[in-house]
């Protein structure tokens, strides 16, 4: 996803300050950095998804409504709160952006039943995961 090494560093430099609250709550509860924090949060996201995905193809609308409410959850009450929108600077506002886009498609597959919708939307989450997955050793180190 990027370029040079100096890139790398500076960019996992961004992306572990972006979720700042996320940080402070997983450093008081000792058992989890803020980044494993995010990492986690993306994976019940996908979850949920392949959930509502699951409950659409076998025509369960509760499953479906309540998959995509939990999705639409771990956005807003996770991700989007966490974001340090005063540091994050445009990465931050770009992620904002997303996550709300992401919001809007998984609201629109839910009324819809649209299956498409929420393939979409797990695209667009395994990027962001696996990105910050790539992040993951120069945040160990501290870079």
């Amino acid at each position: 996803m990027f370029g040079t090494a100096q890139t790398l560093s500076r960019a996992a430099h961004n992306m572990s300050n972006l979720y700042t609250h996320i940080s402070v709550e997983g450093a008081a509860s000792g058992d989890r950095s803020g980044h494993e924090l995010v990492a986690l949060l993306f994976d019940g996201l996908l979850a949920a998804i392949a959930r509502g995905r699951g409950a659409i193809q076998t025509g369960d609308i509760p499953g479906k409504g309540r998959a995509i409410a939990s999705a639409l959850r771990i956005i807003g009450e996770g991700l989007r709160a966490g974001l340090n929108m005063r540091e994050g600077g445009n990465l931050a506002r770009d992620l904002n952006d997303l996550y709300g886009y992401i919001e809007l498609r998984l609201t629109q597959a839910n009324l819809r039943g649209d299956d498409a919708a929420l393939a979409e939307c797990t695209n667009l989450v395994k990027t962001l995961r696996d990105a910050w997955s790539q992040i993951a050793p120069q945040v160990r180190r501290g870079l």
